[in-house]
């Protein structure tokens, strides 16, 4: 039986490919192995998001050179968002690897129809699905719109007859993915929006819950504030990252709405939304961002405290806006030091949000083991782990929490 190998780093929405190109294989006949040196096939699944993430994927790909050279019978490829439009170039770069294809597309030796199609023979409780591809936006600073094109959305009822199908094989969980999931559906022929996707998988018997990501605050609408209120399966949790906190900034990012416009929609979900648990993203040392404009940002994360931010600090990304337009001016130390300094706020912030749970009952879905505990999230969001013989894999459990910290919690089983 061949053996196969996918590396995977960057957003959820790679993960979700790996599962996919993994289904793929098992269909085939081909088993998954974690030594690499073991696969008859290794596909590195890419990410250029940050300057790490590529250093990263380039070092593995060159690390892999020795072990092609010995066994030229491998079979190496590389798709994710490091592979751009010029194929030819990365073939010349990188003669070793046999096959080059791009973030999403259908892997060069499978049928659309069986790429399309590919589902997990038993898929984990919780489980990705991705439902629009690209972004239309082109933020300064992101990549994605040239690696992944422009926004494209999966027919509702193709969404919904594949959550149905992982909800048949043992999926309890789907999370919904896109770079702007606010933008589902705009591209449809019925023009069908989030909230009526989310509507429809609501009806799922024997799927418990919903989640989804990521949202763009100038495009997150009223009606999927209310149809998150309302519906019992759609987790109240959002990600809603801002970026910055200052208005030039967010203006010179291309982000396309002001601090007070996202104050507002803060306001408005809270409001509508009682308990939700709210996740940002915010990017330090953006071009010509001052003192007192990352003194902004962080008045705004101290003003709303979030349930869960990432931070990271600006790194010019080829092709851009921002890369062919304005000038890394921030210097690396200085942005290690607004990188501490935002990390450092938010942790204490978690902490405090996360005690006051202890001594609560919440409810996981649980996902697996780590170190021999079982593992879940609340329907906020929170991790939280228990100790308990019994096989919970994939269960509702209600846990009373003894132990909290800044970005996980601890509990005993009621039952």
């Amino acid at each position: 039986m061949p053996n196969y190998h996918i590396w995977t780093i960057g957003c959820q929405m790679n993960k979700a490919e790996s599962e996919r190109l993994a289904s793929l294989f098992e269909q085939k006949g081909f088993q998954a192995v974690s030594d690499i040196a073991q696969a008859d096939i290794i596909i590195l699944n890419t990410c250029v998001v940050r300057q790490n993430a590529e250093n990263r994927a380039v070092n593995k790909l060159r690390n892999l050179k020795t072990l092609k050279k010995t066994r030229p019978d491998l079979t190496l490829a590389v798709t994710g968002c490091w592979v751009d439009s010029d194929i030819d170039r990365l073939k010349t770069d990188f003669p070793y690897v046999d096959h080059f294809f791009k973030a999403g597309d259908c892997p060069p030796w499978a049928e659309k129809d069986e790429w399309s199609q590919a589902l997990p023979g038993q898929p984990q409780p919780v489980t990705y699905v991705p439902i629009i591809q690209g972004c239309n936006n082109f933020c300064a600073y992101c990549v994605v719109p040239y690696r992944r094109g422009r926004e494209r959305s999966r027919p509702l009822s193709e969404v919904a007859c594949e959550v149905r199908e992982l909800a048949r094989r043992g999926t309890k969980e789907v999370i919904l993915l896109g770079q702007n999931v606010d933008s589902y559906g705009h591209d449809l022929p019925d023009k069908p929006e989030l909230a009526d996707l989310l509507t429809e998988l609501n009806d799922i018997d024997s799927l418990y819950r919903i989640r989804f990501l990521t949202n763009h605050p100038k495009d997150m609408s009223h009606r999927l504030i209310q149809t998150i209120a309302r519906i019992d399966k759609v987790c109240k949790h959002i990600s809603l990252p801002v970026q910055a906190g200052n208005n030039e900034i967010l203006k010179a990012m291309r982000r396309g709405y002001t601090v007070e416009d996202y104050h507002r929609l803060i306001s408005k979900i809270r409001r509508e939304i009682p308990g939700v648990a709210l996740s940002n993203d915010v990017i330090v040392g953006f071009p010509s961002e001052s003192e007192p404009q990352f003194q902004q940002t962080v008045s705004l994360l101290t003003e709303l405290r979030f349930d869960t931010v990432h931070i990271a600090a600006y790194s010019p990304r080829p092709g851009t806006i921002a890369a062919r337009e304005l000038v890394d001016d921030i210097p690396a130390d200085e942005k290690k030091r607004r990188l501490s300094i935002v990390e450092q706020l938010q942790e204490r912030i978690a902490a405090e949000i996360n005690a006051g749970l202890i001594g609560k009952t919440v409810e996981i879905l649980v996902e697996g083991k780590e170190k021999g505990k079982w593992y879940g999230r609340t329907d906020t969001d929170n991790l939280v782990f228990f100790n308990n013989n019994a096989n919970y894999m994939g269960k509702l459990v209600n846990l009373k929490i003894e132990y909290s910290g800044p970005w996980s919690l601890q509990g005993t089983a009621n039952y």
